[in-house]
């Protein structure tokens, strides 16, 4: 019995668009949404050397909330 790990090639990548409200939402916890994302971590078949990452759109980006002294600092 032999383990191999599937890699992807450059050609079977099939990239979504990934669209996100950003209202109400911690500011830290967003950017690590959306790094793992553009990355493609989140994905099954992730490949570090391959751009498996999807497309982000990220809306109401005014409306984050920022916790403990940031907006003072």
């Amino acid at each position: 019995m032999k383990s191999t790990t599937a890699s992807l090639k450059p050609a079977e990548v099939t990239k979504k668009w990934i669209h996100i409200d950003a209202e109400g939402v911690v500011v830290g916890r967003l950017a690590t949404f959306i790094a793992n994302r553009l990355r493609g971590k989140h994905r099954g078949d992730y490949t570090p050397h391959v751009d498996c990452g999807d497309y982000v759109v990220v809306t109401n980006v005014d409306k984050v909330v920022f916790t403990g002294k940031k907006n003072t600092d």
